[in-house]
Parts: structure tokens; C-alpha cells; sequence
């Protein structure tokens, strides 16, 4: 998939006049692209869109005009963009009662090196975790993950006989997410470009 450029990025002013709908098709867009794994987390599948708008929005709220600064978001927001053979998602921890989530996080610590991309009976991806998002006593609410795909593993995840899950084995936490319909229509895609 094709890195951000600065090309790609519209300056605040012309932003504001596109943001309603930019922001309407990236709602449906993450709808689509969301898998719930429990009741707990939900992870996001990221692409050039939903990147395009995280460094939009970004340079919005930080009234951002400095070029240094825009390609700085740039060049953090494309290590969210998958390379060739992966997909990459952003795994949400989401506990609305403050109380029950502080009692949580730190159970979950190292939540995000437990999480399987599952495909058929014969293929396991390990997601590839950004380090440094779990302590020794507590975790983040958000991480980014890579899964790394071979070219048998693509074909197995485009066969749609093959069931595929999202799975998490944390011994706090055991859950899965079933990748299907329109969702696994839209990794599949990304998974061709």
C-alpha cells in the first residue's frame, strides 16, 4: 500500500471545506474495517484513508500550518500504513467505567503479544506489536499491531471456505473476532494493493 505523501495532505483551510463528507466516508469506512474481539477490545484496520484522516484531523485540532511539523505526522501516521503482504490495525482496549478500567490494565499487561490473525485450520500470523506500550504494571489503552502475511497465507485469507478470526490468547483475557462480510471483502483489497 502507497505511503502518505505531502501531495496527499490538504492544508487547513481547503481541509474544513471537505471535512463533513471526508469525515462521514471515513465513519462508514471504520464501521466496516472494525472487529470486536469480546467484550472488551476492538481492533481497527488501518489504510491510506483512515491515515489520511488521523494527520487531517491532526494538523486541525494542532492548527498545524509548519511543513517540518506536517511531515513529521506524515512520517509518524505511514508507520501505521501496511506494507506489501500485511495488514495493520489499531487494537482499542475499551472500558467506559474509569474504575473497572484501572482495575483492568494492569491484568492486561502484554495484552498486544498475544494477538493471532487465525486463517483455516493451518494458518497462525502472530501480530507484530509496537514496543514499549505495556509497562511492568500497566498497559496502554491503544496499540498497533502488524500482521505479517505469506503468499499462502494470502491466498488462504482470500478463500472465504476458510474461516478467519482475530484472537487473543492473554491468560487474563481469551477472546476472538471473526473477520467476515464486507470486512474481510475490505483486508482482502488491501491485501491487493
Amino acid at each position: 500500500m502507497r505511503k502518505v505523501t505531502r501531495e496527499d495532505i490538504k492544508d487547513i483551510a481547503e481541509y474544513e471545506k471537505i471535512r463533513p463528507d471526508f469525515r462521514r466516508y471515513i465513519i462508514e469506512l471504520k464501521k466496516i474495517r472494525r472487529v470486536p474481539v469480546g467484550d472488551i477490545l476492538s481492533f481497527v484496520f488501518e489504510n491510506r484513508d483512515t491515515v489520511i484522516y488521523q494527520i487531517q484531523e491532526m494538523m486541525r485540532a494542532e492548527r498545524m500550518v509548519d511543513e517540518g511539523k506536517i511531515q513529521q505526522e506524515i512520517d509518524v501516521y505511514n508507520e501505521l500504513i501496511p506494507a506489501e503482504g500485511q495488514l495493520s490495525a489499531t487494537m482499542f482496549i475499551e472500558i467506559d467505567d474509569l474504575k473497572r478500567l484501572r482495575e483492568m490494565l494492569p491484568r492486561l499487561v502484554d495484552i498486544e503479544k498475544t494477538v493471532y490473525l487465525c486463517i483455516g485450520p493451518e494458518h497462525e500470523i502472530h501480530g507484530e506489536y509496537e514496543p514499549g506500550r505495556s509497562k511492568a504494571d500497566t498497559t496502554s489503552t491503544v496499540h498497533y499491531l502488524k500482521f505479517t502475511l505469506t503468499p499462502e497465507q494470502i491466498a488462504a485469507f482470500r478463500n472465504e471456505a476458510n474461516d478467519a478470526y482475530l484472537e487473543v490468547r492473554h491468560p487474563h483475557y481469551r477472546a476472538r473476532g471473526k473477520l467476515e462480510g464486507r470486512t474481510r471483502q475490505s483486508l482482502i483489497e488491501d491485501l491487493r494493493e
